[in-house]
C-alpha cells in the first residue's frame, strides 16, 4: 500500500502543484549557441506560465553531438526516479551527420521513445516528438562534406522514420522541420555559429509546443 501511495504522488502532478517538464535531445534541446532562455524548453515553460499554466522550469537531458545511442547512454546514467507531466524527444540529426544507419536509428529511437513515455506516467498523450531540423539550408552545410540538397534528402528519410514511430505509439508529432527551411530567407532564424537555431527560431518551436499542451490541459 506505502508503494501505490508513492507511486501516486511520484507520477502525478495535483492541482497545486506545478506541472512538470523533461526535454531529451541533443544540441537543438539544449540551445547551443543561444542563452537558456532562449532555449524553446524555457520559452515553452514562460508561455504556458504566461497563460496561467504554472509550469517548473524544464529538466533537460540534452548534449550538442550527442546521437541516438549517447541518449540512451545518458538516460540510463540519470536513472530518474519520478515520472512527468510533459515529455519532448528531438534527437536524430547527429546520426544523419555522422553517417549512422537509419535501421540503428530507427531501433535507438523506438527505445528512446518507449521510454519517454514511461517518464510520461506511461501517457502517450503527454509525450511530443519533434522533427529533426534540416541544417542542409545553413550556411555551415556550404562547407560540409555532403552537398546541401543531400542533407536534406537524409533528414526528410530520418523524419519519415521517427514519424512512423510516433504514430505507432500514438503520441503527438510536431514537424518543425518546414520552419528550420525558412532560415533560407530569414537569416534572423539562426543563431551566429551560422548553423544552430536563434532564439527567434526556438520561440517558434515553442509557440507549437505551448498551443499542444494548452489543448491537452482543457
Amino acid at each position: 500500500m506505502l508503494l501505490f501511495l508513492f507511486s501516486l504522488v511520484a507520477g502525478f502532478s495535483g492541482s497545486d502543484k506545478n506541472a512538470t517538464l523533461l526535454c531529451l535531445g541533443d544540441s537543438y534541446t539544449i540551445g547551443q549557441s543561444v542563452s537558456a532562455d532562449e532555449r524553446f524548453p524555457e520559452q515553452t515553460v514562460a508561455l504556458l506560465n504566461n497563460e496561467g499554466i504554472a509550469v517548473d522550469a524544464p529538466v533537460i537531458i540534452a548534449r550538442t553531438g550527442w546521437t541516438t545511442q549517447n541518449l540512451i547512454d545518458a538516460v540510463e546514467q540519470k536513472n530518474i526516479d519520478h515520472t512527468f507531466d510533459y515529455v519532448t524527444l528531438l534527437i536524430g540529426v547527429n546520426d544523419q551527420f555522422q553517417g549512422k544507419d537509419i535501421g540503428v536509428y530507427e531501433k535507438n529511437f523506438e527505445q528512446l521513445l518507449r521510454t519517454a513515455i514511461q517518464y510520461a506516467g506511461k501517457k502517450a498523450d503527454h509525450v511530443f516528438v519533434l522533427s529533426i531540423p534540416d541544417y542542409g539550408i545553413t550556411p555551415f552545410a556550404q562547407y560540409g562534406r555532403q552537398a546541401p540538397q543531400q542533407i536534406s534528402a537524409e533528414i526528410d528519410k530520418f523524419n519519415a522514420v521517427n514519424k512512423k514511430i510516433a504514430e505507432k505509439y500514438k503520441v503527438n508529432y510536431i514537424d518543425i522541420t518546414p520552419i528550420s527551411r525558412k532560415a533560407t530567407a530569414d537569416n534572423t532564424l539562426l543563431a551566429g555559429d551560422g548553423l544552430h537555431p536563434s532564439g527567434k527560431m526556438y520561440g517558434l518551436w515553442a509557440e507549437l509546443l505551448a498551443d499542444y499542451i494548452e489543448k491537452i490541459r482543457h
